[in-house]
Parts: C-alpha cells; sequence; structure tokens
C-alpha cells in the first residue's frame, strides 16, 4: 500500500476495519448499554493496516478523527435512531505497542500518539469545560458559535448578522453551548521503575469525557494512551513564557490490577520457579538469598521473609481480617536495621522506604491540596502508593507523635482516611510495614519491659505481629566470625556468600507467590488451637498474667499461611504451624516476658504494664484509699513503712511506683510529704 492510496481516505480504511465482526458487536454493545465510545485493540489494526496504524501515532490529531467518522458511519448502519441520538462517537485506542517512560518524554513526542504507565498521585474533581460557546450580540441579539480552544473563554470577533456586523459586546448563552466533563489527573512514575537516587517524575494528564472522568483514584496504578501536548504559560502584563509545559490530551486510560504479580516472568522463569519450589530446603534457600552481606540475625531474616510472602486476607460481608505482616525491629546502634530495611524495599514486588524523621502524616498517608483553579484535589501519600506491596519506616520512634498516629489505621485495617478541606475519602493501603527503631536510652536495656525501652505507644506496639529485638551483647566466638564477615567484605568487594537465589529471580519468585490462597489443614488448625489454648490456660488461675490474646492467634495463622506460600504451595502443613509457633515464642521471649516473675505477659505490649507492676499499683492505691478513710490525707513515710512491712514492697520501688502515679495523675500531693487520690 502507497502512502499516496492511505492519504487519499484513511476514513474508508478505518471503515473496512470496523466492519469486522468483533468491532461491529462492539458497536451494538455500546448502542445497548448507552455509551458514546468504544475500545480498539491497536495491535489488531496494527496486524491489518500497519501504515495506517502509523500514521494514526505521527498524525493522531486528524487521525482519530478519521475513526471517529468511519466509527459513525459503521454505526449509522448498524442502529441508526441510536446515532441521531448521541451525534458524535470517540474511538479509544489501547495496548501500543511501546510504552513511553515519563522519564524520555520530550520535544519529540509533542503532537504524538504515546502510551505511559504511572501511578495516580493527584485527581481534581469533576469540571465541565465549554467546547463550543453560544453568544447573544446585545445590539441585534443574533447568536454566533465559536469552537473554544485554550485556557480562556473567546467571543466571536465581530457579529455574524450581515446587518449588524458590530464588534460589540457580547452576553455568553450557557443554554445553547456544548459542553464535556473534564478532570485532571497527575501521574508520577512508578515506584520499582524510579532509578535510585533520583525524584520521581509527573505528568498531568487530562480526561476529556464523560466515560474516562472518576475512573482512576490517587494511588491506583495506570495505563494511559494520549496526544502529548505542549502549552506556554501566561505570565500577566508579560505574554507568554519561551518554554512550554507537558500535558497529555487522554484518548484511553485503564486502570491496572494493583497485584504486584505485573513483573513479567518468561515461561523458563516460570519453570526455574516451579523446579525451585520443589527443594525441600526451599525455606533455607530463600533465608540464604534474603540481604546475604548481612551478617546472622536468623529470626529477623525469618520474619522478613514471612513478611515478604504474606498471609491472605479475608474478606466477610461484615469484617475484613488482614493478611499482610507487620515486624517491628528494636535494636542497638549498628545492628544493621537500616540496611536490612533498605534491602527489604528494594526486594518487595512494590516497596517503598521511607525514614522517621523527615516523614509527617500526610507524606505517609494523604494531603489535601489546593489547585490552581482554587478547588481541593488530594494528593496519596506513601503507604497508599505502596498500596499491595511493603512499606519500610525506618527510625520510627523519631517521628512526631501526632504523624505516628496516622499508622494506626493502615496497620489494622489497611485504609487511609481522610476528612480535610471538605474533601471525605477513604484510599486502599494494603501495606505491609517493617519498621525499626532505637531504645530510648541509646542501648536497649534487658531489665525494663520493651514498651519502656520504646519511645513507642502501645497502641502501636500491639498491631505489630513479631517484635525482635537486635542486642549488641560482646562474645567471643560470634564476634571473630562477624569481624571476619565484615573485613573479607570490604577486601573482596563482593558477598563472602553467593546467595542461591539470585535478586532477579527470588523478585519474580514472591511475585509469582501472590497468586495462591494458602488454607489450613486440619493437622495445622490443631496445633495452633493446641498452643493458643494452652498459653491461655496458664493464664486462668487468679493472678497470672495473660501470656496471649486473639490477635497472636490471628499473627500465627498469617505466619504459617506465608510459610506455605513461599514453598508455593496451596495447603498450610502441620511444620508450618509448628515453625510459627517457635518464632512467635522467640519474638514473645524477646519483648513479652514480664522481668520480675519471668512469665510470658501479652499485656507489656498491649497496655505497656506487666500484670505484676499492675498488681503492685493496685495494691499501693488500695492501702492509700484505706488510709485516707482514716487520716484524709496519707502520709508518705507512713505509707512505705506500712508497704515494706504489710506487702513486701521495697521503698526504692514503692517511690518510683508513686512518682510514676503522680505523673499519670492517678495520685496528687496536696502538700509536701502527703499524698491523695484524685
Amino acid at each position: 500500500m502507497t502512502e499516496e492510496t492511505l492519504t487519499a481516505d484513511p476514513e474508508e480504511l478505518f471503515l473496512d476495519f470496523f466492519k469486522s465482526d468483533k468491532y461491529r458487536e462492539r458497536l451494538s454493545v455500546m448502542a445497548v448499554s448507552g455509551k458514546k465510545s468504544f475500545t480498539v485493540d491497536f495491535d489488531e489494526l496494527l496486524a491489518a493496516e500497519p501504515a495506517l496504524a502509523q500514521k494514526l501515532m505521527d498524525k493522531p490529531d486528524d487521525y482519530l478523527e478519521y475513526a471517529n467518522r468511519a466509527a459513525k458511519a459503521q454505526l449509522q448502519i448498524e442502529e441508526p435512531e441510536y446515532v441521531d441520538e448521541i451525534g458524535s462517537i470517540t474511538v479509544r485506542f489501547q495496548g501500543l505497542p511501546e510504552v513511553t517512560t515519563l522519564r524520555i518524554l520530550g520535544s519529540k513526542h509533542i503532537g504524538k500518539l504515546v502510551m505511559l504507565e504511572g501511578i495516580v498521585v493527584r485527581a481534581s474533581p469533576a469540571r465541565p469545560m465549554v467546547m463550543e460557546a453560544a453568544f447573544k450580540c446585545k445590539w441585534c441579539g443574533a447568536m454566533s458559535y465559536v469552537v473554544q480552544s485554550g485556557p480562556f473563554l473567546t467571543a466571536p470577533p465581530a457579529c455574524s448578522a450581515p446587518e449588524c456586523r458590530r464588534k460589540s459586546s457580547f452576553d455568553f448563552v450557557q443554554e445553547e453551548s456544548t459542553f464535556i466533563d473534564t478532570q485532571d489527573v497527575r501521574i508520577q512514575e512508578r515506584p520499582e521503575d524510579l532509578p535510585p537516587g533520583q525524584l520521581p517524575r509527573w505528568l498531568d494528564i487530562k480526561l476529556l469525557e464523560r466515560d474516562l472522568v472518576d475512573m482512576a483514584r490517587p494511588g491506583d496504578h495506570v495505563v494511559v494512551v494520549g496526544v502529548a501536548r505542549a502549552v506556554a504559560p501566561t505570565v500577566p502584563k508579560v505574554g507568554r513564557l519561551r518554554s512550554f509545559t507537558l500535558h497529555l490530551d487522554t484518548n484511553f486510560i485503564d486502570v491496572e490490577s494493583k497485584e504486584p504479580e505485573k513483573v513479567l516472568i518468561t515461561p523458563e522463569e516460570e519453570k526455574q520457579i516451579l523446579e525451585l519450589s520443589k527443594d525441600p530446603e526451599i525455606h533455607k534457600k530463600i533465608l540464604g538469598s534474603l540481604a546475604p552481606s548481612i551478617y546472622g540475625n536468623e529470626h529477623l531474616k525469618e520474619a522478613v521473609m514471612y513478611l515478604l510472602f504474606g498471609g491472605t486476607p479475608k474478606l466477610f460481608p461484615d469484617i475484613t481480617i488482614r493478611g499482610d505482616l507487620n515486624v517491628l525491629i528494636v535494636g542497638d546502634p549498628g545492628t544493621a536495621k537500616s540496611q536490612l530495611l533498605q534491602y527489604v524495599s528494594k526486594i518487595a514486588p512494590r516497596g517503598l522506604y521511607t525514614s522517621g524523621r523527615g516523614t509527617t502524616a500526610a507524606g505517609l498517608t494523604a494531603a489535601v491540596l489546593r489547585d490552581k483553579a482554587g478547588g481541593m484535589t488530594l494528593e496519596a501519600g506513601a503507604l497508599v502508593l505502596a498500596d499491595k506491596g511493603i512499606a519500610a519506616i525506618d527510625e520510627m520512634d523519631k517521628m512526631r507523635t501526632e504523624d505516628r498516629v496516622a499508622i494506626h489505621e493502615v496497620m489494622e485495617q489497611h485504609t487511609v482516611s481522610v476528612a480535610k478541606g471538605g474533601i471525605v475519602a477513604t484510599l486502599n493501603a494494603r501495606t505491609s510495614i517493617l519498621a525499626a527503631a532505637n531504645p530510648s536510652l541509646g542501648r536497649y536495656d534487658p531489665y525494663r519491659t520493651v514498651a519502656e525501652n520504646i519511645s513507642l505507644p502501645v497502641t502501636i506496639l500491639s498491631r505489630f505481629d513479631l517484635i525482635f529485638v537486635l542486642r549488641d551483647v560482646p562474645e567471643k566466638a560470634k564476634d571473630a566470625q562477624m569481624t571476619e564477615h565484615i573485613l573479607n567484605l570490604h577486601r573482596t568487594g563482593i558477598t563472602p556468600i553467593e546467595p542461591p537465589i539470585e535478586a532477579d529471580l527470588f523478585r519474580k519468585y514472591v511475585s509469582y507467590s501472590k497468586k495462591l490462597k494458602p488454607a489450613l489443614t486440619q493437622e495445622a488448625l490443631e496445633i495452633l488451637k493446641g498452643f493458643y489454648l494452652l498459653m491461655r490456660s496458664a493464664s486462668e488461675t487468679e493472678g497470672t498474667p495473660v501470656a496471649i490474646t486473639a490477635r497472636q492467634l490471628e499473627s500465627l495463622v498469617r505466619i504459617s499461611e506465608a510459610r506455605a506460600r513461599a514453598a508455593l504451595r496451596n495447603t498450610v502443613r502441620a511444620e508450618d504451624a509448628e515453625r510459627a509457633i517457635e518464632i512467635m515464642k522467640t519474638s514473645l521471649e524477646q519483648v513479652g516476658i514480664d522481668i520480675s516473675s519471668h512469665k510470658f505477659d501479652i499485656d507489656i505490649i498491649m497496655t505497656g504494664k506487666p500484670k505484676s507492676l499492675r498488681d503492685k499499683l493496685s495494691v499501693i492505691l488500695g492501702l492509700i484509699s484505706s488510709m485516707e478513710k482514716e487520716t484524709g490525707m496519707v502520709d508518705k513515710d507512713r505509707l512505705m513503712e506500712r508497704l515494706q512491712g504489710e506487702y513486701d514492697i521495697l521503698s526504692g520501688e514503692a517511690e518510683r511506683l508513686i512518682s510514676q502515679m503522680l505523673k499519670e495523675g492517678t495520685l496528687f500531693a496536696p502538700r509536701d510529704g502527703y499524698l491523695k487520690k484524685t
């Protein structure tokens, strides 16, 4: 086919293409559903008419118009009444041969049809925009119609009536004008496509039809096909600037599934993945491939493995139970916490890393901003962008308290709710959180509870499935091995241990595993039930601390499912349940032990106070109440004597507990040396 025959009548070529059964059916469906547009697969056009497809990409303004006219002509044959009703039809093209990255979009793409991928970070409300404006002459009342372009409303140069022709003032007639719905959406490079150390690029895209408006919300991953445009911004009293800004007039938008399975896996890689999963030592291989340059920390790496694979969420009509795990690492300085977090955010199919000090609540969840037109827009934050992925939050203890509260809802409900500036919205944030915190006194003090060691509120501590304490304790044999490991890293510049699964394949393995939804077998169920009931029964006798709660039982299920997923199994076996119990015990031993009674006490994480401490506090309060009845005010020295003599609470400990209650406001001192209950 020559260029001449093509340019002679492209409309005919489109018409022939639309005569195929598939597109005739699509046109009929469009008429039945009352739509004004239908979608064409670009690769089919490319196969049928390669020269036409090329022209469409090079001169989209003309050729999209030819396609629209041809579609209308074909519909005229199929459904003539419907055409008279709607007037015009829009043809949308999906699946261009190549994706243009936001990073390389530039001057050579102006006026061309391009396909972009990105993540929606901001969306404005829908607004009507005038396409053809009707104006009425104030002198003679004649109507003039002006097709609009550019940002401002353009009036006619002169009255259309031959006898008037005045260049006078006009009234805009809204009822006679034609409008379309528009929406501005900002897309940004996806976190996984971002080159290291680069700022993400963004682009405004304009949705110019009713069926495209409100298709995408902040946090959605989208594929957009449209015409790249450049507009020169105008400065008042100066004129237009020489540097233009790019935007995209959208022809088609598709919200990708939010699953991280979008990682492309070739059939050969799939075969490799399935072979790997059959290996009985697969869990050891995965552990060996997780951050091999970081020495030791086996328990922690195992927890990170479960975090990467995750459990399965359960959706019920009344409630939703999360499937993602949350892990907290509390550690002394120099225990490679940040390195591990950075590694996980890179290896996860969708991972984001952020540090506590430079993070605000709006940056983590969602910000409400004022746009140029004066309305309010919603911009998605880090946890919304990491939806169905992993958010690594370093130095969580350094965050401001009011910012940290924003994470509560994400950790349990997996949503971000915003009510600000007239916008009330709930966005998805189905994110696993891997957080690191430093002990409040610089080093972890084993003689204080975990809540006293970290300056994190219990409301957040109780939402972590596993909490690990990394202590830097000198130990001759271990230190010798670690020294050798670190010095070899520096000497050779390569990882001393070759990972069994290389990073790229490992990432694809994790992505592939997300398709599976492992279910508990009866044996696994019995093991988890037995462990939970055994731990609960230990707490039945009066005066013993509560060892475990339903929250930990759910965590055990999630960990077991994640272990089964790591081996690409559809069932959770007994071994998975046993291993989940082992790692839960390790975590509880590190943080859930009541220092004074040496028993498991989950209240340390749930309430911040172990049962033994609460018992002592209630003893002191009880004694103060009875002494108040006798003397009105309680003499502090007399109270100390009675506590030591009758309840065996030493004066130093009693002093500490009383000062704690004074700080909390349970007691007050009416005058020096005397106490009273509030």
